[in-house]
């Protein structure tokens, strides 16, 4: 099968270094991760076989995919718990404060993201619900390997990922697809890489979730052989 035919999803948790290439191109590996690289570029109105090429060519010294890919569920929770629930509530507080700030300030600059704190505020309340919903619900059942009671849960949280994902669109169109303006001040400047951090953070997250703890759960394999 060539690449081009292969899912988007698939090849984010196979091929070591494929999310850069993604984000590059800003192919939606997470939410759109079960569609095809050719159908996804096309889309977009992209060189399928410049993305191709690119992807031939990652050596494969960041092996970090695989790895995670080869956890046991109870390992794999345990690592979307800590490197994404805890960091996704330390950041968005953070982000919420400096947009607020930067409205405030330069709220008559053309480029001034208006709105964008409330949308925030919006996200932290919906991601925050999403989470302890998989804490307390779903992801227990996996690492007990009830696998197909989890089954209804999962299509929910995708269901829910996919909202994820339309309101990182929309925070991206606020923030003017994070394009500074000449002279933005350091506030500014602060909020836009951590806004950029917690797109790629978020976007790794519901991948990981989507197609590769999830994927499971959808193939009946529960916590009986990953677990």
């Amino acid at each position: 099968m060539t690449l081009a035919n292969q899912s988007l999803g698939q090849l984010a948790r196979d091929l070591p270094g494929a999310t850069a290439v993604f984000h590059k191109y800003k192919l939606d590996f997470c939410c759109g991760g079960s569609r095809s690289l050719g159908d996804a570029a096309a889309r977009k109105g992209l060189d399928t076989t410049a993305i191709e090429a690119e992807l031939q060519a990652l050596q494969p010294q960041s092996a970090n995919q695989q790895q995670l890919a080869a956890l046991g569920n109870k390992e794999l929770i345990e690592h979307i718990l800590t490197r994404y629930h805890d960091v996704h509530r330390e950041q968005l507080p953070e982000l919420i404060r400096l947009s607020q700030r930067v409205e405030r300030v330069h709220g008559d600059h053309p480029m001034s993201p208006s709105g964008l704190s409330a949308h925030l505020e919006r996200m932290q309340e919906e991601l925050e619900l999403h989470m302890q919903k998989e804490e307390q619900i779903l992801f227990p059942m996996i690492a007990r390997g009830v696998g197909g009671m989890a089954l209804a849960p999962v299509q929910v949280m995708r269901h829910e990922h996919d909202d994820h994902g339309a309101a990182l669109d929309q925070l991206l169109n606020l923030a003017h697809g994070l394009s500074l303006p000449d002279g933005a001040c350091n506030t500014w400047q602060a909020l836009y890489r951590g806004l950029e951090t917690l797109k790629q953070d978020l976007m790794e997250h519901i991948h990981l979730e989507n197609n590769v703890l999830f994927q499971r759960v959808d193939g009946q394999l529960g916590g009986a052989n990953h677990g």
